[in-house]
């Protein structure tokens, strides 16, 4: 980054700074991952100067001749990596994405169905603080009280409401999605089907989470996360949605450009052809395999040391845990200070408010990426576990206009903390054993 430091030396110390934290900190946050040296140095390229509204072989601006060579690779590796006729890989995002979706099968008004956020659904699948929700009519259906989807609520909710669309996937839900069991529901009121599968397409590339390009029309995905790309999004229609609709990934195309967005993020394209091109490596699946592994590993050590899981264990990359009333934020803030980093999530049953929610959520992309194994899993648990007891005599007030004071005296008890500042020394040293850039 010479030219960065001779410039802009702000900005220069800022990213040194991230990356010293990234380096010798444990990321737990399981929509975060690695991404690769080659993944990075596509971002950086000046494919970022190029104007390249359209598509391949059909742009609306000249001097396209390499771009729709990178375009049609990023394209076509989609299609041989899930096994699809089509694919979109313009998305900026995976929410633009998952709007794109509505903007191609729905019209405004239409009812949609998705996964409550509180239950670990997205917000794009129709949460109430989404645009989706205000566009759409939006039916939430729930978990169990064990953490599973209710399929006994998804269809009743599918046969009263006869919703055009039901989205199947979630932002924190640590079991396999049944992709079988939505395709009968939807298959039987004549909705789409769309896998929203964000969070868990490294895993399914790696054979170790189910596919649902047999059961849904459309699928979503961003394609970083366990996909280990940058962050972008795509949107890929399967044989089943071309059958159902043969215009469908026109529809899909126009949806993106010209209706939601402009020029593609060239340099992110390329960069997701290369993310593509890595997950197309047999290696690829040695890692989807150890990412479970070391899910499993360290759900089993913390439920083993006295924490409360969510659903008693995982299927995929990520768990949650149930801290108590209103105590996931405290967790969070804790693990920051010594060297770990997760994120407050809501529960099923939540009782507390979404910004002081009861649960953390964890996951193990970035450990992985890393290196680490079922021996640094079980030493993150004891971690985890020793810095929920240094915060158990905390309690977030219950009166609302308290707590932002309180949390802010919070953190600077914790940064004084000696026991958190032991253990943020001993991270520091693990991953020093494994680092994030050699």
């Amino acid at each position: 980054m010479k030219n960065i430091k001779k410039q802009d030396k702000q900005i220069y110390q800022v990213i040194q700074n991230e990356v010293q934290r990234q380096q010798e900190g444990i990321e737990l946050i399981p929509s975060e991952n690695i991404a690769s040296p080659a993944v990075i140095e596509a971002l950086g390229t000046p494919l970022t100067n190029k104007y390249s509204e359209g598509y391949p072989g059909a742009r609306y601006y000249g001097g396209q001749e390499y771009i729709d060579v990178i375009e049609t690779l990023a394209i076509e590796r989609a299609k041989k990596l899930f096994g699809v006729p089509y694919s979109n890989v313009q998305p900026y995002s995976g929410s633009l994405a998952n709007l794109a979706v509505y903007v191609a099968i729905c019209e405004p008004g239409d009812t949609i169905m998705g996964q409550g956020l509180l239950d670990g659904g997205h917000l794009t699948h129709g949460w109430k603080a989404s645009a989706t929700s205000m566009f759409y009519n939006a039916i939430q259906y729930h978990v169990k009280e064990n953490g599973r989807l209710d399929f006994e609520e998804i269809e009743a909710l599918a046969k009263k409401h006869k919703p055009r669309l039901i989205w199947v996937g979630a932002t924190a839900y640590v079991r396999e999605f049944p992709f079988q069991k939505f395709a009968k529901i939807a298959d039987e009121i004549g909705a789409y089907l769309v896998a929203d599968i964000a969070h868990v397409a490294g895993l399914i590339v790696a054979g170790v989470h189910k596919s649902p390009v047999p059961y849904a029309h459309i699928i979503t995905m961003t394609t970083h996360k366990t996909l280990r790309g940058p962050r972008g999004g795509m949107i890929l229609v399967t044989e089943k949605g071309l059958k159902k609709d043969p215009e469908l990934g026109k529809k899909i195309n126009r949806a993106i450009f010209p209706n939601l967005q402009g020029g593609p993020h060239d340099h992110q394209t390329a960069a997701i052809a290369v993310a593509l091109g890595e997950a197309l490596k047999p290696s690829f699946k040695t890692y989807g395999k150890q990412i479970i592994i070391n899910a499993k590993t360290l759900a089993e050590e913390l439920m083993n040391k006295g924490a409360k899981l969510v659903s008693k264990g995982t299927d995929n990359h990520m768990m949650l845990i149930d801290c108590g009333i209103g105590r996931g934020v405290l967790l969070e803030i804790a693990l920051d200070m010594a060297g770990i980093t997760l994120n407050k999530n809501t529960i099923p049953r939540e009782q507390a408010s979404p910004f002081y929610p009861s649960g953390v959520r964890l996951g193990t992309p970035s450990v992985t990426t890393r290196g680490m194994k079922a021996p640094q899993m079980r030493q993150i648990a004891r971690w985890i576990m020793q810095v929920m007891k240094e915060i158990e005599k905390h309690e977030l007030p219950e009166n609302k206009t308290e707590r932002s004071k309180y949390l802010q005296e919070f953190k600077t008890i914790m940064k004084k903390n000696k026991e958190l500042t032991r253990i943020k020394q001993e991270v520091k040293t693990l991953c020093k054993k494994f680092p994030a850039y050699k």
